[in-house]
């Protein structure tokens, strides 16, 4: 009886070519840096050096969500968010009604998630990531129906994101200058504010320079999650105590020794509702983006309701 052979490795199927389609921020730093055809064919040259194929849009910010939905709405093609945390913060609502794992590629200053999701390193680096990652589930934070993929915070930190951005525009050769200029001003100028916050059953009032609101634990030194499916708020707390506490405070955040400042609380729960006792309508900023609102600020989790692109996965 003859024996069959085994199949010829180039009789093998080939794995299907992934697509994607990205759009990306027009306005976003590393896109004006480079200009928009040299940077839109280093993106499509990097997907085809790792086996994958892009579309790229380079679109205005007003327009990312239309573009976007349409990418989401075609079946045949990953969609990506190419942009800084804001960007991506704007894009969620069409984000989270997609039904299939989705990509981030960020361009901005900070990259609070694109960190998180292990996409670090050149956009070539990052782009091999999407191409070779997994899909990991990730919780969002909401308020009042406002979804927020990492940061929400008022006092320090809403003052700092307004600063950002004007330095942005003052300072556009260096983000390094303009983010020092922001800092500065932010330590000078913030005011404390006063407000009622009920966690995990307990009400307390404190009087703090800045509250901050994280989807999730930061771990260590370097403001990272380990997980982002853990189902819990993490709020930080910055008690008042003048310019030195706030500067102690802001060498504490660069130099990785946050966790010891003796000016910082921070509690978890699954739901945070704050209430400025000034009853004013005041700033907060959702992952670097500031609005004014009025409070009482409700924050609830959505936990899982994001299916994203990471390096590695955040499930254990």
């Amino acid at each position: 009886m003859a024996k069959l052979s085994e199949p010829s490795p180039e009789l093998e199927t080939p794995a299907p070519t992934r697509r994607f389609r990205v759009i990306a921020n027009a306005r976003a730093g590393t896109v004006l840096e480079a200009g928009a055809d040299t940077f839109s064919r280093r993106l499509e040259a990097a997907f085809e050096a790792v086996g994958c194929r892009a579309e790229v849009e380079l679109v205005q910010p007003r327009e990312l969500r239309e573009r976007l939905q349409a990418a989401v709405a075609d079946e045949a093609v990953i969609p990506v968010i190419a942009g800084g945390d804001g960007s991506i913060n704007g894009a969620l609502p069409v984000l989270t009604g997609c039904k299939r794992p989705v990509g981030v590629l960020p361009l901005g200053t900070v990259n609070v998630l694109g960190r998180d999701l292990g996409l670090t390193g050149t956009v070539e680096q990052q782009i091999a990531t999407l191409c070779q990652g997994e899909p990991v589930s990730m919780d969002l934070g909401s308020v009042d129906g406002h979804l927020f993929h990492s940061i929400s915070g008022m006092g320090f930190f809403s003052l700092m994101a307004r600063q950002r951005e004007y330095a942005r525009r003052r300072f556009p050769f260096s983000r390094l200058v303009a983010f020092l200029f922001a800092a500065t001003r932010a330590i000078l100028f913030t005011r404390p504010i006063r407000i009622e916050m009920e966690i995990a059953g307990e009400r307390r009032q404190v009087e703090a320079d800045a509250v901050l609101v994280t989807v999730n634990q930061f771990d260590g030194a370097e403001w990272r999650r380990s997980r982002l499916d853990g189902g819990e708020f993490e709020v930080h707390i910055l008690d008042t105590g003048g310019l030195l506490s706030r500067s102690k405070a802001a060498i504490s955040m660069l130099t990785g020794s946050w966790r010891d400042s003796g000016n910082l609380i921070s509690l978890t729960g699954t739901a945070v509702t704050i209430t400025r006792r000034d009853k004013r309508r005041g700033h907060v900023t959702f992952d670097g983006e500031v609005e004014r609102r009025a409070s009482p600020f409700a924050y609830r989790l959505l936990p899982g309701a994001l299916r994203v692109i990471a390096a590695r996965s955040h499930e254990t």
